[in-house]
């Protein structure tokens, strides 16, 4: 564990020293170049929240809630074949 930690410490180390050696204009650059797809994504992302917000007219469907366990055990009661119940009964049989 301490060896992964030191690998990455290095690493972060190294990356650390490369951007400091980098033009201050460069590293500039960087950060608009950063900061402008940080704020287009976000633009992007409001937009569709709001897209989707105005697109639903809908008020809220209030159903009652099936059991689900029910509708399974019909759908598959009709699927299964007759030897795989009496394989099923015979193993909780004693």
């Amino acid at each position: 564990m301490k060896n992964l930690r030191t690998i990455i410490n290095s690493r972060i180390d190294r990356l650390d020293e490369r951007w400091r050696e980098l033009p201050w204009k460069k590293q500039h650059r960087y950060m608009l170049l950063l900061f402008a797809g940080y704020a287009l994504l976000s633009i992007i992302v409001l937009v569709k929240v709001c897209y989707d917000v105005g697109k639903s007219n809908e008020g809220i469907n209030i159903e009652h809630i099936e059991n689900p366990v029910i509708k399974q055990n019909k759908s598959s009661a009709q699927s299964q074949d007759s030897i795989s119940k009496i394989l099923k009964n015979k193993m909780y049989e004693r």
